[in-house]
């Protein structure tokens, strides 16, 4: 592929649930980066399933660990059980969280906001 990676904005502070369904990433406590295979939620907790079969039971937070991390981009290295594709952590990097610029990932729609 050549030429430069799409940017992409999500606003900042949107829940966790709808951020991780559209990313399909998880940052583990080490910093490990998982691939989602599936995300089952209940109410304000959601059960994550990912590809090398971990589970983990989450709460919706705006401002939790793994809201930061995945705004920020921290972790420390990828899950080689999980196999997570170089494309999806270009798209990942190429990623931007903004305050008042981009998408509020409503109701599965694209719906993007830009306050001047």
């Amino acid at each position: 592929m050549s030429g430069k990676a799409k940017k992409r904005y999500y606003r900042k502070h949107i829940d966790l649930f709808k951020l991780l369904q559209k990313i399909k990433l998880w940052p583990s406590r080490k910093g490990i980066l998982h691939g989602i295979k599936s995300i089952n939620i209940k109410g304000n907790r959601a059960e994550i399933l990912t590809h090398c079969n971990e589970r983990f039971v989450i709460n919706n937070s705006k401002n939790s660990r793994v809201s930061r991390w995945l705004r920020n981009k921290w972790f420390f290295g990828v899950c080689g059980k999980c196999k997570v594709p170089e494309w999806k952590l270009e798209k990942y990097s190429s990623t931007y969280f903004s305050q008042y610029k981009g998408s509020k990932l409503e109701s599965g729609e694209w719906q993007i906001d830009n306050k001047s």
